[in-house]
């Protein structure tokens, strides 16, 4: 288990992407199989130029009864994510290398690496979810070690992930159709610190994915309670479901470029009235719950001074509907109508839109279109 994050603030520490952690590790392997050399740091280069000696777990030769003594190496180095909430975090990444005659780097996918098995990524159908920068980060590091020593063959190659697969189902590699474990990420192989761009990347994946399968009605909701209530209330099966947590603005933004028919949005009560008050990132470090704005909304649809005065002193956002409600007063209605306005102005005309507010049992209290 991580170390709980300290009360004092302290500046963030960056760490590694899966892609930089395939990247020494093939390194390191491939120079063990062409030189002999036992390495306990591999040194690369990001996508950026920045130079990261990366420290290994494990150098050596591996033994299978498919390939015979030193034709396969391995080497194995910790995932170390920094600060960021990263599931990989503390895995360890290796990869397992064999020499081949044809000038070129076969893709496998070893243990705890997943495998595509929908339309839509980045990647076709039965290729091993190692993706397109790593994939050059790799292939640029093993031509540069290849000119080096002369060698003119190729290399076949295994990442793999310890504990990847039960990992995997923390994620949401299992609706995009990424099968048997995680991802191999990383587009300039550094982890930002809560930069929420994995997170992101996931959300226009889910999105292409269910386009690509055919489906044309996309519910994006923000966390489970929203997934069970629109799963209840549409049947719609899991690659039709969005999970954008506190991204709303990455599912509005995906598709303005990509276009669907029709789209649901359903959240809590308090996230839907950020994006009712204009807010795209619902997250409380960036946007609050404004209950001055509720009170005046309240107020243009009959709420009297006493109930407006309540809603301003509500100590949460559940209280200040549970107020408007008990005299009346469809706040819940009203959030969604705003914040149906706020996606409108973001999608493209053709996208029908209509919004879901629930309490925090998951009841709906809230929708417009």
């Amino acid at each position: 288990m991580r170390d709980e994050t300290p009360e004092q603030a302290a500046p963030l520490r960056s760490g590694y992407t899966t892609g930089s952690c395939a990247t020494a590790t093939s390194l390191a392997a491939a120079r063990l199989l062409l030189v002999g050399v036992v390495s306990d740091v591999a040194e690369i280069v990001l996508p950026k130029g920045q130079i990261v000696p990366m420290p290994l777990v494990f150098c050596r030769f591996h033994e299978s009864a498919e390939h015979g003594t030193r034709e396969v190496a391995e080497a194995g180095t910790v995932k170390d994510a920094g600060d960021d909430p990263d599931v990989t975090h503390g895995a360890i990444v290796f990869a397992r290398v064999r020499l081949v005659a044809a000038p070129d780097v076969i893709f496998r996918a070893g243990p705890g690496v997943g495998t595509v098995t929908r339309a839509g990524l980045t990647l076709p159908v039965g290729e091993p979810a190692i993706n397109p920068v790593p994939r050059k980060m790799i292939s640029d590091h093993l031509a540069e070690l290849a000119a080096e020593h002369a060698y003119q063959g190729g290399f076949e190659l295994t990442i793999g992930v310890e504990g990847g697969e039960a990992l995997a189902l923390k994620t949401m590699n299992p609706r995009l159709g990424i099968l048997g474990g995680l991802s191999i990420l990383g587009t300039t192989g550094i982890v930002r610190p809560f930069s929420c761009s994995a997170y992101i990347a996931s959300i226009h994946q889910g999105i292409d994915v269910a386009r690509a399968n055919g489906y044309t009605h996309l519910v994006a909701c923000t966390g489970n309670a929203s997934e069970d209530a629109m799963r209840k209330h549409y049947g719609l099966p899991d690659i039709a479901l969005i999970e954008m947590g506190d991204f709303a603005g990455a599912v509005l933004k995906h598709l303005k470029r990509v276009p669907v028919a029709r789209l649901s949005m359903c959240g809590g009560f308090g996230k839907l009235s950020k994006l009712a008050a204009g807010h795209l990132d619902l997250h409380s470090r960036n946007s609050s719950i404004d209950l001055e704005q509720l009170a005046q909304w309240a107020a243009e649809h009959g709420a009297d001074a006493a109930l407006q005065t309540a809603i301003r002193a509500a100590n949460t956002s559940q209280q200040a509907v549970a107020l408007a409600r008990a005299q009346q007063v469809p706040l819940g209605d009203i959030v969604c109508q705003h914040a149906l306005a706020v996606a409108r102005d973001i999608v493209p005309t053709e996208v029908s839109v209509e919004m879901f507010a629930i309490d925090r049992q998951g009841n709906l209290i809230g929708a417009a279109q």
